[in-house]
C-alpha cells in the first residue's frame, strides 16, 4: 500500500474542543454500557439498545463537530456509522433474507471501505509504520484457523478479514483514538468470528464482542472528531 495521502501531514497542535464537546460521546457511553449490562442478563431490551448505538454515536459526533464547516470527510464518518448500524440491525432492516451473516459482511464491509478512506485520504498524519504489516499475519492465522470451519462463507470472511485489517492498517497513519478504535474493531470482529463459526463457544463472548465493539467506534469517532476540529475551517 502506498505511503502518500491526498492531504498534507498535520504537524501544527490542535485548538482545545468546545467546552461541551463531550457530551454526546458521553450518552453514547452511557447507551454501550446500558446495551452491554442487557445482553449479559439475556434482556429483550439487548437488541432495541443495539440499534440504538450507532445513531447515538453520530449524534455525538456531529454535536463535537458543530461549528466547523461542513466537508467531505464528515460525510464519509457518517456514512460509515449508517452503514455499521445496518451491520448492528440485519435481521431487523433486511428481514427478508433468511441468513443475516451475509448482509452483515456486506454492509459493515462497506463501512469498513468508508473507514480506510477516511482514514488514509482525510485523517493521515503520518506515515504508515513498518510495525503495521503485523496485520497481515493476523489475517493469515485468522484464516488459516478459521476456515475449515466456514463452508461456503470461507471466501466472504476471508475478503471481509482483508477489508478488516485494511481499515486497522490505515488507521496506523491517525489519531491515537483511532489507531486503538480501530484495534478494537478488529478485535470484536475476530471474537464474533469465533463466536459464530467455533462449536461450544462460550455465551460470555458475545458479551465481549459488543464490549470491544463499542469501544471501538467510540475512540475511531472521536480520534475523527479531535482532528477535524483542528483541521476545519470554521
Amino acid at each position: 500500500m502506498p505511503a502518500h495521502t491526498h492531504s498534507p501531514v498535520n504537524t501544527t497542535l490542535r485548538p482545545a474542543l468546545a467546552g461541551s464537546w463531550w457530551w454526546g460521546f458521553a450518552v453514547y457511553a452511557v447507551v454501550s454500557l446500558v446495551h452491554v449490562v442487557l445482553l449479559a442478563v439475556d434482556s429483550d431490551l439487548a437488541y432495541p439498545t443495539k440499534l440504538a448505538l450507532m445513531p447515538a454515536l453520530a449524534l455525538a459526533a456531529m454535536w463535537a463537530l458543530r461549528g466547523t464547516r461542513w466537508g467531505a470527510p464528515h460525510s464519509v464518518l457518517l456514512m460509515a456509522l449508517a452503514l455499521s448500524w445496518l451491520g448492528d440491525g440485519a435481521a431487523f432492516f433486511f428481514p427478508f433474507f433468511d441468513d443475516e451473516l451475509p448482509i452483515m459482511l456486506l454492509t459493515f464491509g462497506l463501512a469498513h471501505a468508508c473507514y480506510i478512506a477516511l482514514f488514509w485520504r482525510y485523517l493521515a498524519e503520518r506515515p504508515l509504520p513498518r510495525w503495521s504489516a503485523g496485520y497481515a499475519v493476523w489475517w493469515i492465522v485468522l484464516v488459516l484457523v478459521l476456515w475449515p470451519l466456514l463452508g461456503s462463507l470461507a471466501v466472504g470472511v476471508a475478503i471481509y478479514g482483508l477489508v478488516l485489517g485494511g481499515t486497522a492498517v490505515a488507521a496506523t497513519r491517525c489519531d491515537p483514538a483511532v489507531v486503538v478504535g480501530a484495534l478494537f474493531f478488529l478485535a470484536s470482529d475476530t471474537l464474533l468470528a469465533f463466536d459464530i463459526f467455533v462449536a461450544g463457544a462460550p455465551d460470555i463472548l458475545g458479551v465481549a464482542v459488543m464490549v470491544t465493539y463499542t469501544i471501538g467506534q467510540g475512540l475511531i469517532a472521536f480520534g475523527a472528531v479531535r482532528f477535524l476540529r483542528g483541521r476545519m475551517p470554521r
